[in-house]
């Protein structure tokens, strides 16, 4: 479905992004429209796909998830069956945060939380007892500079 979206849009979007759990009423007053208009553009950009599922988020620090990797995969394996088990490797996996697919030297990069160094081991060893991996790089952020998932409207 294509949409149209206009500054009113985006202005609720931004406020969806800002704090999902506010009411629809308070949305309206920040975006200096009414309730019923309101729940109309989000239904409709619901609809559109452009409004996913809402989710909580919360502190991995404070859960004592205190560690975060970043792994820096390659691989020499790129048939369908290596990639379908590697998938289904890191989907079984709630450590991993992220996982993307790359352009370039390095064939994937993880976002992997743990509680520390040696629960990022066990990762890596249940990991590389399922998919053969090439080489595996990992780097431990010091400090999180910036996290958002807020997206630039």
């Amino acid at each position: 479905m294509d949409i149209r979206m206009d500054d009113t849009d985006r202005r609720i979007l931004a406020e969806l992004q800002r704090d999902a759990g506010q009411s629809l009423d308070e949305v309206a007053r920040r975006v200096g429209s009414s309730r019923t208009p309101v729940w109309n553009r989000i239904r409709r950009m619901r609809e559109a796909g452009i409004i996913g599922r809402q989710t909580v988020i919360l502190d991995a620090e404070t859960l004592g998830l205190e560690a975060c990797f970043f792994v820096l995969i390659r691989t020499s394996e790129h048939e369908a069956g290596w990639q379908k088990r590697f998938l289904e490797a890191l989907h079984d996996r709630p450590e991993v945060m992220e996982a993307h697919r790359l352009a370039g030297d390095i064939d994937y990069i993880l976002k992997v939380r743990v509680k520390n160094a040696r629960a990022y081991d066990d990762f890596y060893q249940a990991l590389i007892a399922e998919v053969r991996i090439y080489n595996v790089t990992a780097l431990l952020s010091m400090e999180e500079l910036k996290s958002t998932t807020m997206l630039p409207l």
